[in-house]
């Protein structure tokens, strides 16, 4: 359903938090995901907390789909006191199975959660599939 691509993102996330990157376009910050199926659904969850909706980029090409997101920087002439919140640009790109209808994609953003609803394709969905034989009768099999 949903093949990973970036083998070192969990090390990125982890210096990120370590070395207090801030993410920039450059260099985009992590935003974490849930991901799960229910029945013909398959469900995605990206922590967006205090991001403007606005801002909120979805994209599906082929079987990728692409968030983008952005928490804008603090202005240069306030005092800064602390700064443990990610600001600045957010990048998440999920490949998905060809099994999945990336048409029918539904998106909904709540209380800093950007949720996504994508239905199983009908061609991946089991179906029965009728047997014939030399001696007219039919017989059912599922698939």
């Amino acid at each position: 359903m949903l093949m990973r691509t970036d083998p070192f993102r969990e090390l990125d996330r982890l210096a990120s938090q370590l070395f207090g990157s801030n993410g920039t376009s450059a260099r985009p910050t992590m935003m974490p995901m849930d991901a799960w199926r229910d029945g013909d659904t398959f469900h995605v969850e990206f922590d967006l907390p205090g991001i403007d909706p606005s801002t909120i980029d979805l994209d599906v090409e082929r079987n990728v789909v692409t968030v983008n997101a952005e928490r804008p920087q603090l202005p240069d002439d306030v005092e800064r006191l602390a700064g443990e919140r990610p600001r600045g640009n957010f990048s998440r790109q999920l490949v998905l199975g060809d099994n999945l209808d990336t048409d029918n994609i539904t998106a909904h953003y709540d209380a800093g959660v950007l949720s996504l609803k994508i239905p199983v394709a009908e061609a991946a969905k089991p179906r029965k599939i009728e047997i014939s034989s030399g001696d007219s009768s039919l017989h059912s099999i599922a698939a």
